[in-house]
């Protein structure tokens, strides 16, 4: 199961009501742009958040992949109609109450890839139509909506004595949302899992800086994080370093990296007086492999805390 978030804006209404998304093949200047093209890559039963002006406002389930078909929205010209374009038919999901992005942007903020966000710094959404949505972004989506849309429904309901009453809408939805929580947990525990046990022994079961061996203080630490990277960089034990608490701390957070020769980077942000106290000094080097070298140049040049 994938997700993606889709923006829809004044197309959303008719879109909802004709149960799909739809999107031209080329934009205005006759490109084809990259949240064009990514409708081929929505598959049945994947997950979309809808998103607009500034509000998540549902979610939907994939009922089709992606169809090759002309616009049926009767809001288009005449001319716009007999444009091919990108169709999926969804199940819409409208949320009671909407997830004002703004206001939620400091929890999705730290989840929102470098590169293809659907979001800006700033908490706007970009300008494109389809945009991926990595597994940790979506079950923060989800938890979020589960929040406003759940918990304090069902509080309100006890509190007006009519728990038992249900809107079949709601029968549907609810089970949606623990489903698709549940399997993008699973996702992320199982690549997590792939992901250290084929690092553990490419450094030899210890950290790469202090050689601590307890396997309960060490942690395998992506170089190029899961909301970045691919299916395969996120199970490739070459994205990254065997470390201890500490050292994956400063790692993950950008106040150390290694360049391609595997030599430690310290960020300026740590005084050199207190090196000694994180168990580091500036000559440090690693024995890094080729198959690690682009994941470290990565690192450095986009997390590192210069």
């Amino acid at each position: 199961m994938q997700s993606f978030v889709v923006m829809q804006g004044q197309t959303y209404q008719e879109e909802k009501e004709l149960g799909i998304i739809w999107s031209l093949q080329q934009d205005s200047s006759g490109k084809e742009r990259h949240s064009r093209l990514r409708m081929i890559e929505v598959n049945e039963g994947d997950r979309i958040f809808h998103y607009v002006k500034g509000n998540i406002v549902a979610i939907s389930v994939a009922k089709t992949g992606c169809l090759i078909a002309s616009n049926p929205s009767t809001m288009q010209n005449q001319e716009r109609l007999i444009d091919d374009g990108y169709l999926v038919e969804l199940d819409y999901h409208e949320l009671e109450v909407p997830v004002n992005v703004l206001s939620k942007f400091d929890d999705i903020l730290p989840l929102l890839p470098i590169k293809y966000s659907p979001f800006q710094t700033d908490a706007n959404g970009n300008q494109g139509y389809l945009y991926p949505c990595n597994e940790e972004l979506a079950i923060k989506l989800i938890e979020l909506i589960g929040d406003l849309n759940i918990y304090q429904v069902d509080e309100e309901q006890l509190e007006l004595a009519i728990g038992t009453v249900l809107q079949t809408e709601r029968n549907t939805f609810i089970p949606m949302i623990a489903e698709t929580e549940s399997e993008l947990k699973t996702k992320i525990r199982l690549g997590q899992q792939k992901f250290r046990e084929g690092l553990l022994p490419l450094w030899d079961h210890k950290c790469v800086l202090c050689e601590i061996e307890l396997p309960a203080l060490l942690r395998a630490s992506y170089s190029k994080p899961w909301k970045d990277g691919t299916s395969f960089e996120r199970v490739d034990p070459y994205n990254g370093v065997l470390l201890c608490c500490n050292h994956d701390a400063l790692y993950e957070n950008g106040f150390i990296a290694f360049d391609g020769q595997g030599r430690l980077h310290i960020s300026s942000q740590i005084s050199e007086e207190d090196y000694e106290k994180y168990s580091m000094h500036s000559k440090m080097k690693i024995a890094r492999t080729e198959e690690n070298k682009p994941y470290f140049k990565w690192h450095k040049k986009n997390l590192f805390k210069k």
